[in-house]
């Protein structure tokens, strides 16, 4: 779905505050409406992406009510913070995009490398390339950014090996320690987790960037994983046998794609 004349006249009248706000380099779109994917009532994601220091004072002097993170106040790393903003009735959400951060960060994952933080409502984690998949996918509006030239082939095995191991290790360890006590919780956690890893791993294996755990498991194939927690009982047989269920669903994902692990 384009954005109308009113959506386009409201972004630009946010991207213009944003550009102007000191050491702010370059503003993008990212999200569903940087996608066309969108529809009437979701949220609008911007990046603002400076060189140096930025003080989110200066996006708080803006005016736009809401909540103005510190840098570093979403858990620092890569993400390093935000704001959660209304503006004119829209829900706006601003990230902040440290450009050497960006830049390193790029540099790694053409290497193949890469590393994983917490981040609040991600069940895995998140990669640090995640910023490298904005670049590739994001609308910028105002200045320049960097942007990968297709998914790094090294990354696309690196990632494959790392997102599956882990999630195979997630699996092993709730088969050996959760399973034979019957704790259904931790067994329920457990396989959510592991398949997120997993869904990581397949998109990786395909090339194709991630940006939030969002529609990541039907990205993926593995939505199936929803009928193994349906059917699982607080017993241990039963704990064990939906792991093994598990262990065969991603298995079967990674090997139907043209990386394999």
């Amino acid at each position: 779905m384009p954005l109308n004349a009113d959506d386009e006249k409201f972004l630009a009248h946010v991207v213009d505050r944003l550009a102007a706000l000191p050491t702010v380099r370059a503003v993008a779109l990212g999200g569903s409406r940087a996608q066309g994917t969108h529809g009437p009532d979701s949220d609008w994601d911007m990046a603002i992406y400076y060189r140096g220091e930025f003080d989110p004072e200066d996006l708080r002097a803006v005016g736009w009510p809401g909540e103005v993170s510190e840098i570093g106040g979403w858990g620092g790393g890569v993400f390093n913070g935000g704001a959660w903003l209304t503006i004119d009735d829209r829900r706006v959400d601003v990230h902040y995009r440290d450009l050497d951060v960006v830049e390193h960060e790029l540099a790694e994952a053409e290497a193949g490398r890469f590393h994983v933080e917490p981040l609040l409502f991600h069940l895995a984690g998140i990669p640090s390339y995640l910023i490298v998949a904005e670049l590739a996918i994001n609308r910028v509006l105002r200045g320049e950014l960097p942007r990968p030239a297709a998914y790094p082939a090294k990354l696309r095995t690196s990632a494959a090996e790392r997102w599956y191991g882990t999630a195979r290790a997630t699996l092993a360890y709730a088969k050996a320690n959760h399973a034979p006590a019957g704790r259904l919780t931790e067994v329920a956690g457990a396989l959510a987790t592991a398949a997120m890893q997993a869904a990581h791993a397949v998109l990786a294996a395909r090339g194709e960037w991630v940006t939030n755990e969002k529609r990541l498991l039907e990205r993926a194939g593995l939505r199936g994983v929803d009928d193994l927690l349906a059917g699982a009982q607080q017993d241990p047989g039963s704990l064990a046998s939906v792991i093994s269920d598990g262990e065969t669903l991603f298995s079967a994902a990674l090997e139907s794609e043209p990386f394999r692990v």
